[in-house]
């Protein structure tokens, strides 16, 4: 490995996922497996109102989109596929509630997952 990769390999949880700074301590589930407190750093969460069709009636749904940091290390060494189901909780724990996301894009560069995420919203 290279002495730049490894820079960005310590980087990874000291800089970019580091608690006191950006990332936060969550809980994630994906694919039947459950990553207890781990540093993440969710960020654009936004709302907008989803495309509807015309034979579609459902009113007051909003399309939610975020997107997911964090450590591949963390999850095990696996990179969410698209179309999987993702979960992060909103406290340190492990407990609270858990908002689910179909994963709509992924990417790693150096061990960071970049994890685009959707959901639908009342």
């Amino acid at each position: 490995m290279s002495g730049f990769q490894e820079t960005v390999a310590r980087d990874v949880h000291g800089v970019f996922l580091n608690v006191e700074e950006f990332a936060q301590i969550r809980t994630v589930r994906y694919d039947g497996q459950e990553y207890q407190d781990i540093p993440i750093v969710l960020s654009d969460r936004k709302e907008e109102a989803r495309r509807q069709l015309q034979s579609d009636h459902v009113q007051g749904l909003y399309r939610v989109s975020a997107v997911l940091y964090c450590a591949r290390s963390d999850l095990g060494g696996n990179q969410p596929e698209q179309g999987a189901r993702l979960s992060v909780n909103d406290r340190e724990g492990g407990g609270g509630y858990f908002r689910s996301f179909y994963v709509a894009a992924s990417g790693c560069e150096m061990g960071m997952l970049r994890v685009e995420l959707e959901a639908m919203d009342e």
